[in-house]
């Protein structure tokens, strides 16, 4: 049984590393009617299509210039929090969410016109 239990626990372990990559789970329902929903779900569609940018073969370019995108969709999530969320603890983390991506965002960018992206 020991054995068992043990072979189970270590495909799970295994298998973390492909479901930790897998993005197919931040895709949200269609709309239910709810303007938060409808807001995140038009934001998660369009971070996910903006982060399908042409590979350069430079790792480094290809990592910020996808890395973008990313960062905006949380900002732009978190825009969503602050327009519809009402707890003021969510709140504050938006708008330290906001804050921190759009720095790294401002980052980014300059770093892609210094090394040529």
């Amino acid at each position: 049984m020991k054995t068992l239990l043990l072979a189970a626990s270590l495909s799970i372990s295994l298998a973390m590393p492909a479901l930790a990559q897998d993005h197919s789970g931040h895709a949200m329902p269609a709309s239910i009617g709810n303007a938060a929903t409808e807001a995140f779900t038009a934001a998660n569609t369009k971070m996910h299509q903006d982060m399908s940018v042409e590979l350069t073969g430079n790792t480094d370019v290809d990592f910020i210039r996808s890395m973008i995108p990313h960062h905006q969709g949380a900002v732009d999530m978190a825009r969503i929090e602050l327009e519809h969320g009402t707890d003021p603890e969510v709140k504050a983390l938006a708008e330290a969410v906001i804050a921190a991506q759009e720095k790294e965002i401002a980052w980014m960018q300059a770093w892609l016109a210094k090394n040529g992206g």
